[in-house]
């Protein structure tokens, strides 16, 4: 579980590390996304996430 932790905060990291100023760019102009599609976005990414754990546990 600890190894999912730190393959995620990498992957996170990447795009600040690689273009810190474009990551700083998208950080200002997310306040211009409407709450509803923050929240859909963010229910897709979770159950695509569910999604991909189901198939990995159950057939890989």
């Amino acid at each position: 579980m600890l190894a999912v932790l730190a393959v995620v905060l990498i992957v996170e990291g990447m795009p600040y590390f690689a273009f810190p100023k474009k990551a700083r760019e998208w950080a200002l102009s997310v306040h211009e996304i409407p709450t509803r599609t923050l929240r859909a976005l963010g229910l897709g990414a979770m159950v695509t996430g569910l999604f991909l754990l189901f198939i990995v546990k159950f057939f890989i």
